[in-house]
C-alpha cells in the first residue's frame, strides 16, 4: 500500500466512524429489534438488513483486516448517511422511517455530534 492509499484509507476509516455513531453493541441490539420475527429469533446474526449486518461486521474489525467489500460498504455508508442527513425527514420518508433507516446503518440522527 502506498502512502497515498494509506492516507486515503485512514481518512475513510475516520469518516466511517464519524458517520456510524452507534457502538457495535447498540447496532446489534437495534438490528435484532428492527428485524424481530421468527427467523430473527432463530438466527440472531441474520437480524436486520444486510447492509446493517455489514456495518456491524466492520465495527468488529481492525482496519488492517478490512476486505475490499468492507471498504466499498464503508464508502456507501458514509455517502448515504451524509445525503440522508442533508435531506432530513420528508414526505416520502417521514421522521420515524428516516431515523430507523439511518439507525440500521449505525447512525442515530438524534445523537449529538
Amino acid at each position: 500500500m502506498t502512502d497515498a492509499e494509506a492516507f486515503e484509507m485512514d481518512a475513510l476509516w475516520s469518516d466511517f466512524h464519524n458517520a456510524v455513531n452507534m457502538t457495535s453493541q447498540e447496532l446489534a441490539a437495534w438490528l435484532r429489534v428492527s428485524g424481530a420475527g421468527e427467523d430473527a429469533e432463530r438466527f440472531p446474526d441474520r437480524a436486520g438488513p444486510e447492509r446493517g449486518r455489514g456495518v456491524l461486521s466492520i465495527l468488529r474489525k481492525r482496519q488492517m483486516d478490512l476486505t475490499d467489500a468492507d471498504i466499498d460498504l464503508m464508502r456507501e455508508v458514509v455517502e448515504t448517511v451524509s445525503s440522508e442527513r442533508d435531506a432530513g425527514p420528508r414526505e416520502t420518508r417521514p421522521e420515524p422511517d428516516w431515523r430507523y433507516q439511518l439507525m440500521s446503518l449505525g447512525h442515530d440522527p438524534l445523537r449529538a455530534g
